[in-house]
This record gives C-alpha cells, sequence and structure tokens, in this order.
C-alpha cells in the first residue's frame, strides 16, 4: 500500500509532546513492513535545510486559501525507508513556537493548517503520489478528510483514496470562530451540527472525526472512555455516533533507544537477569539527587508536565506524608507555575528526601527509569501514556492510575499468583493514591516477590512492530469501506 502520514510535529524535526515520539517511529515500523510510506509535516523554524539535508521537491506550490491563493514550496528528506515532505511557507510557520508563546496560541492557527491541509493535498497531485490511504493525526489535520468528502470530492486523482483520523489527545480540538471558515474555501453548508459546527465554533478536529474513512485513538480503554461525558470533551455524541468505525491501538516506544541493556545515559546497564546492577543505578541516582543513598529506602519517580492532567494535584499533598513514612522521590519535568512553586519549596523543606528537576532532559529521565523502585503515573486522564513503558522496560514498577493506556499496559500485580506488572487505583484522590502508594511499598518489602513483579515488567513487548500490524488491518479495513457524508 502507498501511505501518507499528516500530521504536525515528529522527531528529530519539531516536538511538543508524545505525537512527535509517534510519527518518529510508526512510518518506520509500516515501511518496515513492505509499505511505501511518506510523511507530511510543516516546515518550521526548527527544521534547518543543512542539519537535515533538505531538498526542494516542488519549488512552488499554489494553494487557493480561501478567496486568496497563497505561496509556497514542498521540501522533503529521507530518513530511511520514509520520505519526509515539509510544506515550506515562512510567513506561517517560520515562529519561535509550533502552536504559540507561552501568552497564547498564535491568532492565525485557522489559516495556518487550513493551509497546510490544502497543501498537502496539492503537493500529492504535483508529485503524482496517490495513496492508498492517508493518515491523519490530531486537529491540524483534521481537514484534509473534510477536503477529500467535499472540494475533491469528483477529483479522478484521489479514487479510492481512504482516510484514517487519529486522536492523540481529544483535549486539545482546534475549534475557531465561524468566520474561519471562509479561509477554508468551504460552503455554510458544511457549518452544521452534524457536521464541522460545535458549540458555535468551527472544529478542525470534529472535521476529523466526521469525514474520516475510520478514526483510532491510542489505547482501548480511551476509545470506550471519549464515548463518555467524563471523558468526551463535548465530542462523545460524535464519537458514540462512530462507535462501530472507532478503534484503539497502544502505543509502542523504540526499544532500541529505550534498552536498559546498552543505555549510554545509565551508570549501568543492566537486563532483567542481572537485576543487582540496577542497584547502582539507584544509588548513583539518588547521589545525583543529593539524596540519602541507601538501597533499602522506597524510591519513587516522577517524570511529566507538571500540570492537574498529570494528577500533581493529588500528588503534591502527601508529599509530607511520604518524608513522614521515611520514602524519597525524584521529580522531573515543568509545568504550571503554582504547582513548580510548590515543589521547589517542599524540596528545599526535604533536601534528603526529595529532588524536584524543574526541566526536562531525555538523558535525565532515562536515569529516573532506570534507577526509581516505583514510578508514578496519577493522571485524572491519559489517551496512552509512555512513561509507564519505559518504566516497565527499565525494571521500575508503574503505580497508576486505571484509565486510558494505563488501563490497558498496567496489570495489578497479584502477590500470590505472582502475576501483574504494577499497581493501579481508580479514585481520584489523593487517599486512593497513598493507600496505593503503601500496599506497593508491601510488596517492595519483600524482594522475592518485588523481584518477580520487576521481571514481569521487563518481559513486556511494547515494541512498534504489534501496533504496527494493528494499523495495517486498519489500513485494509478501511480500504474495504465506503462512507457517505
Amino acid at each position: 500500500m502507498e501511505i501518507v502520514f499528516v500530521a504536525s510535529e515528529m522527531t528529530p524535526f519539531a516536538q511538543t509532546g508524545g505525537l512527535a515520539d509517534v510519527l518518529g517511529s510508526l512510518p518506520h515500523e509500516i515501511a518496515k513492513q513492505g509499505h511505501s510510506v511518506s510523511v507530511f509535516l510543516p516546515k518550521y523554524r526548527t527544521v534547518s535545510e543543512e542539519k537535515f539535508s533538505l531538498e526542494a521537491a516542488i519549488p512552488q506550490l499554489n494553494v487557493p486559501l480561501g478567496s486568496d491563493i497563497e505561496t509556497g514550496k514542498l521540501l522533503c528528506t529521507r530518513i530511511g525507508e520514509v520520505t519526509v515532505f515539509f510544506i515550506d511557507e515562512p510567513s506561517l510557520f517560520s515562529r519561535d513556537g509550533l502552536y504559540g508563546t507561552p501568552m497564547g496560541d498564535f491568532p492565525d492557527n485557522d489559516v495556518r493548517f487550513v493551509f497546510f491541509a490544502r497543501s498537502v493535498l496539492e503537493s500529492l497531485k504535483r508529485l503524482k503520489l496517490r495513496p492508498d490511504i492517508i493518515h491523519c493525526h490530531d486537529w491540524q489535520s483534521g481537514l484534509v478528510p473534510v477536503y477529500l468528502k467535499t472540494i475533491y470530492r469528483s477529483d479522478p486523482f484521489f479514487k479510492g483514496t481512504k482516510t484514517i483520523f487519529t486522536i492523540h489527545n481529544l483535549a486539545y480540538q482546534g475549534n475557531f470562530p465561524p468566520d474561519s471558515l471562509s479561509a477554508t474555501g468551504l460552503t455554510w453548508e458544511e457549518f452544521r451540527y452534524e457536521r464541522l459546527e460545535f458549540y458555535g465554533k468551527i472544529s478542525f478536529l470534529k472535521g476529523g472525526l466526521v469525514y474520516s474513512d475510520l478514526v483510532t485513538t491510542v489505547s482501548k480503554r480511551y476509545a470506550e472512555e471519549i464515548q463518555t461525558r467524563e471523558f468526551g470533551c463535548g465530542m462523545e455524541g460524535v464519537l458514540a455516533n462512530r462507535k462501530e468505525d472507532l478503534f484503539g491501538i497502544v502505543n509502542g516506544i523504540d526499544t532500541e533507544e529505550w534498552d536498559p541493556a546498552q543505555d549510554p545515559a545509565l551508570s549501568q546497564n543492566f537486563d532483567a537477569n542481572s537485576l543487582e546492577k540496577r542497584a547502582i543505578c539507584k544509588a548513583e541516582l539518588q547521589k545525583e539527587n543529593r539524596l540519602v543513598v541507601d538501597p533499602k529506602i522506597p524510591l519513587f519517580g516522577f517524570v511529566g508536565r507538571l500540570a492537574e492532567q498529570k494528577g500533581i494535584d493529588i500528588l503534591e499533598p502527601l508529599l509530607d506524608d511520604m518524608v513522614d513514612e521515611g520514602w524519597q522521590l525524584v521529580l522531573l519535568g515543568t509545568g504550571d507555575g503554582e504547582y513548580e512553586t510548590l515543589l521547589r519549596r517542599t524540596a528545599e523543606k526535604y533536601p534528603k528526601s526529595i529532588a524536584v528537576n524543574l526541566t526536562f532532559n531525555t538523558k535525565f529521565s532515562k536515569r529516573v527509569y532506570g534507577g526509581v523502585d516505583i514510578f508514578l503515573m496519577t493522571s485524572q486522564f491519559e489517551p496512552c501514556g509512555l512513561g509507564q513503558m519505559y518504566s516497565l522496560r527499565y525494571g521500575a514498577a508503574p503505580l497508576a492510575r486505571e484509565v486510558g493506556g494505563l488501563a490497558d499496559t498496567v496489570k495489578e500485580f497479584n502477590a500470590a499468583t505472582g502475576e501483574g506488572n504494577g499497581f493501579l487505583f481508580l479514585e481520584y484522590s489523593s487517599k486512593a493514591l497513598f493507600a496505593t502508594m503503601k500496599h506497593a511499598i508491601s510488596v517492595f518489602r519483600d524482594q522475592k516477590k518485588w523481584h518477580r513483579l520487576i521481571k514481569n515488567g521487563m518481559a513486556c513487548d511494547f515494541s512498534w512492530a504489534q501496533s504496527a500490524r494493528q494499523y495495517i488491518d486498519i489500513y485494509k479495513r478501511a480500504e474495504k469501506r465506503s462512507l457517505k457524508v
């Protein structure tokens, strides 16, 4: 099959979150399984033509933008078996941020990603690259399925082309004022509640949900949750209407990059058969963070955004209690200023028990995964989550809230049978979290059971190969169906 991915970020070119990691891995895995794969991205300021050896693919694009014509050009490079194309229009994409500044979103994000969507389709025609599947990701590419079912409906070039739309986080929707419709080139017929209208606005995400042939999201549990009022972010009705076309596929991780047996970021490499070497990583992590170095002290870890979505509001009130229990915590991340201040003050109060690192560094995060005993993922909601997969691979037991991808990948450890790979809690409260932490520590005190738990986790397969096969099955399913809007 000819597969085209359309997304707003991809490692190593541009990243704000997990979407970039997915695009940095999944297309390559699809290509490994025998398919022709291309990726389309905006050319941001971070994408250096010299660093990434970009070449001109189309010197000038003429893209209809509402009543105007906007020009740009198409650049490309190749990474392994995957060709990556960049929509280059400096006035729209050559900025310090991808979507905005610390002060807020760019006010013309609607125009930016209208141009991006139209440019992708026009580029495909100019390149004579006829896709079997266009796989779109999040709201920034949501108009691509819309255009294929409207403006390009009768275009013979796209006859037989099917679209997949993947939701990475339903909370980000690309909702704009009704006037934005004029830039899209679409008619006001599309501004209806069963199409693009969403609470008086035009929603690019809703366009992807309504017009794509099939919809996926990044875990089976999250696919179920987003059809409910609690997790649906107002889109639950739209998704419930498409429940027969909605599939959950858990993201994978790059098992070559994330491999404790050969990771140079670790002070000591180890595997499931040499857990005694992992103890060296724990001691070095304690030392690096100026904590008391003692293998018997339970060491918790947290890596992520310091925001309520990640459960900081139920973790932060427990820090005094954790110190009273004789536990330690290493935290890595940035986020809300309020939480940064509270956490910094707590670390200053308990310098030998709590270490707060208000930054983000991938190498340091690997040392956290490879050194802590228990890794915390206390999220209000979590579409997929990667931290729990990294922690399992690096021999840290995840302690997670039973939602989204966390529920799909973390299985409660049963001390009697020796089955399971972590610890779960459901009620979103500090009380429930603390009770689960105490339970985890009771298992930690029995090293025989703890080693069984850790080995179970390290044996889990979260490679992209399995997820890629599921996506290929979805592509084949899409080829066989016809969606009428």
